[in-house]
C-alpha cells in the first residue's frame, strides 16, 4: 500500500520538470489527427499568397514573414474545422469534413489546441526576455531565468511588432476565427430564419478583397460544378445559409417565400435546390446582381492597387479570382 508513497516527498520538484508540460511525439501527432487530415488535403491558399503580395508594400524580413505565414496557416485551418461543424458539413476540399470522422469534441479540442500553437508561433516576434522557472529549493528572484546571453540582449526599439500590438493583433485573430460578430451574427439570421440587409451582411468585413472573396465564393456556391464536387450541391442552402444571392433573392420579392420556406428546410436531397436555384437564376435574376456586385467590388479593389503603385502578386490573385458573366 505505500510502497510508490515516497514519489509524493518531491512530487511538485516533479511537476517543475521538463516532461510535465512537454507533449510525446504520439501524444502530439494524435491531438492534431483532425489538423493533419484537413491540410493533408490543401485549398487554394489564398491567406498565403495575400500574405506575400502584401509583403512586396510591408518588407517584412524573410524570417519574421515565415512566422506570419505558419501562423496564419493555422488560424486559418482551424477555423474551417470549427466552421464546418457549425454549419454541420459533409464535405471540405472534395473529402468528409474532419468531425464527421473524428468526432465533434475531438474536433474541437484540436481546433482550439492549434490556436494556441499559431500564438506559440508568433510568440517568435518576440524577443527573447525573463522567463519564469519552477525551483522549489530556490527563492522567488532565482526562478527567473534569462534566454538570452547577457551580450544579447534584446533591442526593444527595433522590434518588428510591440509586445502590446502583438497581443492585439493575436485576440484580433483569434476572434476573427470564425467567432466574429459576422460570423456570430451569420449563425443567427440562420437560426432565428431572420433576413438580414445587403449592409448588415457584411458591415463586419473592412477588407476589400475580403468581401469580393466572400460574395464569390457565395455566388460559386450556388453555381460552380467544382464547389459541387468539393462541398456538395449548394451546401449553403442545406445550412440555412444567409449568402449574399440568397440574401438579394429574398429582398427582392420580400413577398414570395420561397427561399425563405427553402432555407427552412435545409434540403439535403437535389431536387428543392434546384428549384431555388432557378428561382434565384431567372425570378429575381440574384446571379446576375451578383456578378455585378463582384464586377464593381474587383475594378475598385484594381484601381487601389494602381493607386498604391501596382502588386503583381495581389493583380495576379485577382485574375485568378475573377469570375466571368
Amino acid at each position: 500500500m505505500h510502497a510508490n508513497i515516497e514519489k509524493y516527498d518531491v512530487f511538485l520538484s516533479s511537476l517543475c520538470g521538463p516532461s510535465s508540460s512537454t507533449w510525446t511525439k504520439a501524444q502530439e501527432s494524435a491531438l492534431l489527427e483532425p489538423y493533419t487530415y484537413i491540410t493533408a488535403n490543401p485549398g487554394k491558399k489564398v491567406t498565403e499568397k495575400l500574405v506575400e503580395g502584401f509583403n512586396l508594400w510591408l518588407n517584412v524580413p524573410k524570417d519574421k514573414l515565415a512566422v506570419v505565414k505558419r501562423a496564419a496557416g493555422l488560424f486559418h485551418n482551424a477555423s474551417l474545422l470549427v466552421d464546418d461543424i457549425e454549419d454541420d458539413s459533409q464535405l471540405r476540399r472534395g473529402i468528409p469534413v474532419a468531425h464527421k470522422i473524428y468526432g465533434v469534441p475531438q474536433t474541437i479540442n484540436t481546433a482550439n489546441y492549434v490556436y494556441f500553437l499559431a500564438y506559440q508561433e508568433l510568440s517568435a516576434l518576440r524577443p527573447k526576455v525573463q522567463r519564469h522557472t519552477c525551483d522549489s529549493s530556490a527563492g522567488p528572484d532565482s526562478r527567473l531565468t534569462d534566454d538570452s546571453p547577457a551580450a544579447e540582449k534584446p533591442d526593444f526599439s527595433k522590434r518588428l511588432i510591440s509586445n502590446h500590438d502583438l497581443d492585439l493583433i493575436v485576440i484580433d485573430q483569434l476572434s476573427s476565427c470564425r467567432s466574429t460578430m459576422g460570423r456570430a451574427w451569420t449563425i443567427l439570421w440562420r437560426d432565428t430564419l431572420s433576413c438580414p440587409t445587403e449592409d448588415d451582411d457584411y458591415v463586419p468585413l473592412s477588407n476589400l478583397i475580403g468581401i469580393y472573396y466572400q460574395i464569390r465564393d457565395d455566388y460559386m456556391n450556388l453555381q460552380s460544378d467544382q464547389y459541387t464536387d468539393n462541398k456538395g450541391l449548394a451546401e449553403d442552402l442545406s445550412e440555412g445559409k444567409f449568402s449574399f444571392p440568397i440574401v438579394h433573392g429574398i429582398l427582392e420579392q420580400p413577398e414570395n417565400q420561397l427561399i425563405m420556406n427553402v432555407l427552412q428546410k435545409r434540403p439535403k436531397t437535389p431536387t428543392l435546390k434546384h428549384h431555388a436555384i432557378e428561382y434565384l437564376r431567372n425570378t429575381t435574376k440574384s446571379f446576375d446582381y451578383t456578378l455585378a456586385v463582384l464586377k464593381k467590388l474587383e475594378q475598385q479593389a484594381r484601381e487601389e492597387l494602381e493607386r498604391l503603385g501596382g502588386n503583381p502578386i495581389l493583380s495576379a490573385l485577382l485574375d485568378k479570382l475573377h469570375v466571368d458573366a
